[in-house]
């Protein structure tokens, strides 16, 4: 007993070497008292030892018993147990409890059609929660642009930020809902305010603005600016604001109008972006007096143009008075700011740009203004 104890626990050093398969499946191989002890396939390593748990296992044996490397076990699991009071398991109980109540809901509000259909009651529903937070998007990425850090993808934020305020926030807010125009004048904008950036890549093969000379930046004091901007904004809401209810504007064929007017906006920005970067070095600095397409008509058609969007929202939502304020407030900036530019090519181009001048009379508006 005594040498069969030795023998399972220390293993003969020079084991025989491993038996073919087809081997083993004979009754003549069957274990006999004669036979060495651990018997090892190809793949399996037979012992007694998984049958003898009192016995200590030898790390050399272990490592001869597996032919797969095994995971190294973490056994140093800090489950204290102990501490975990009936208090602690109430307490998770609860937030667990709250949670899964609160996920609940928010999915039976958003596939709920009355909550998208009149959701405008209270500030806390949209969209409010996704115009705050786009807004601050915006502004965020805006700051960035305006230090020379904005990506394209941010840019892109920043448009979008300011198209939603212009076009759905003040129509959901007032309407409780958003259909038909709204909607429409959303793309329609974002359309617009890209032509710029259309003719660059189709000029030079990217989105970029090239280096050009300053001088050709006209911009007007920071306070002008900033006015222009929020009476825009303000116009906007106006027109949301004293418009009928969405649903109460006409569809089909009676917009039939003004989907044209949207046709000669978009063809007259892009037209006169096109022409201007024709006739431009780097799409800014111009090198001749632009005397073709929408220049035949008006001597800012960009300018104009952008005065015709504003006031296509206006209409589109049968808002007279805020498109009276709107066209207002175009006439006195963009005025202004065309006197700077008149200026700066009167200098450039001298008489060539006064004949222009006197052959095209209107800045803005043709026949009026």
């Amino acid at each position: 007993m005594g040498t069969t104890a030795r023998f399972l626990r220390f293993p003969p050093p020079h084991p025989s070497p491993p038996r073919p398969l087809f081997s083993l499946l004979r009754p003549s191989l069957a274990l006999s008292p004669n036979s060495p002890l651990p018997l090892k396939f190809p793949s399996v390593t037979l012992s007694l030892r998984p049958h003898h748990k009192h016995l200590p296992l030898a790390p050399q044996a272990l490592s001869k018993t597996s032919s797969l490397p095994l995971p190294p076990l973490d056994l140093d699991l800090d489950l204290d147990l102990d501490r975990v009071t009936p208090l602690a398991v109430c307490k998770w109980s609860a937030v667990v409890a709250i949670a899964i109540a609160a996920v609940k809901k928010a999915v039976s509000l958003v596939l709920n059609p009355f909550f998208w259909t009149y959701f405008s009651w209270t500030w806390i529903f949209w969209p409010w929660i996704s115009a705050v937070a786009l807004a601050a998007y915006g502004l965020l990425c805006f700051r960035k642009h305006s230090l020379g850090r904005a990506s394209i993808l941010e840019q892109l934020a920043v448009v979008t930020a300011a198209v939603a305020w212009l076009t759905v926030v003040p129509p959901a807010h007032f309407n409780g809902f958003l259909e038909g125009w709204p909607v429409a004048l959303f793309f329609v904008y974002h359309y617009f305010f890209f032509f710029e950036s259309s003719v660059r890549r189709r000029l030079y093969g990217d989105l970029y603005a090239r280096p050009h000379d300053t001088k050709w930046d006209v911009r007007l004091p920071r306070p002008f600016q900033v006015g222009f901007a929020v009476l825009v904004l303000v116009g906007h809401w106006l027109a949301a604001y004293e418009g009928p209810e969405l649903h109460m504007i006409p569809g089909g064929w009676a917009n039939a109008g003004v989907w044209a007017l949207v046709a000669v906006t978009l063809f007259m920005r892009y037209h006169s972006v096109l022409y201007l970067a024709n006739y431009s070095e780097k799409v800014v600095v111009p090198t001749a007096v632009v005397q073709f397409g929408p220049y035949r008509w008006v001597r800012h058609p960009i300018y104009a143009s952008t005065m015709l969007l504003f006031a296509l929202h206006c209409i589109t939502l049968r808002a007279p008075l805020s498109l009276l304020f709107l066209v207002a407030v175009c006439l006195v900036y963009y005025g202004r700011k065309a006197e700077f530019e008149e200026a700066l090519m009167v200098e450039s181009f001298g008489e060539r740009y006064t004949e222009y001048m006197n052959k095209v009379r209107y800045r803005l508006i043709p026949f009026v203004y």
